[in-house]
């Protein structure tokens, strides 16, 4: 879980953050984005507009905390870097034409997440159910935002799953079908097999280790990075 409360997700997010900043993760995120200027959707505590910015592209980050929107000034700086608090669940009419106006190339929304008073995460199943329902609803909000946006002509989404990587191509195709009949159902964007991609990340030896001993049948689940780039149909 990444903490109940703003002050636990946030100190979460630092440490993990840095890891995936050690493993070049946020690089490679960056490096599969197009357009020069980006509309980043939650960026936690900036280490995922940092690697935006060091391509040189335009960033306008969007987030509900304005804690995590200070983080990101701090770690990123000013340059090329604009900031909006605001409510994916609740965007005013002002707000989106912000957004507009900024006339981003590619909506990205990157390991989306929130405190758990927010999603409802709890140790117990049905609580990851509600932070996978969380996901699902705020990915759709995020499609149907970069749908009123003509700008816009890609969205990428990246997030944290797991998987058997000897079936990794059998999972592009999941990845793709998934985003397009639920995050992109009726609106004008469509992710393909050749934008689907996985990138293993280390998960911590010893938590798979004890993970693989309590589900032997998944002994070949590996910690990964689902990313899907979405482009604009008409």
């Amino acid at each position: 879980m990444s903490g109940q409360t703003v002050a636990e997700f946030m100190a979460y997010w630092e440490a993990e953050g840095l890891a995936y900043v050690r493993r070049g993760d946020y690089d490679w995120m960056a490096a599969l984005v197009p357009g020069k200027r980006i509309l980043e959707i939650g960026c936690g505590v900036g280490f995922s507009t940092a690697a935006l910015l060091r391509r040189g592209l335009a960033v306008l980050a969007v987030d509900s905390l304005p804690a995590c929107l200070e983080a990101t000034r701090q770690r990123a700086g000013e340059g090329g870097l604009a900031l909006l608090e605001a409510d994916m669940a609740v965007l005013s009419e002002e707000q989106i034409a912000t957004i507009a106006a900024f006339e981003p190339d590619t909506v990205v929304c990157w390991l989306m997440g929130a405190p758990a008073e927010v999603t409802g995460a709890t140790p117990s199943e049905a609580g990851q159910q509600a932070v996978s329902a969380y996901r699902e609803k705020l990915h759709r909000r995020v499609a149907e935002l970069a749908s009123r946006l003509p700008s816009v002509r890609a969205l990428h989404l990246v997030d944290r799953t797991a998987i058997p990587w000897q079936a990794k191509d059998i999972g592009r195709d999941t990845l793709v079908r998934y985003h397009n009949d639920k995050t992109l159902r009726d609106l004008p964007f469509a992710g393909e097999r050749r934008h689907a991609l996985y990138r293993k990340i280390d998960d911590g030896v010893a938590s798979m280790a004890q993970f693989r001993k309590s589900h032997p049948a998944l002994k070949s689940v590996v910690p990964v990075l689902a990313s899907l780039l979405a482009e604009r149909t008409q």
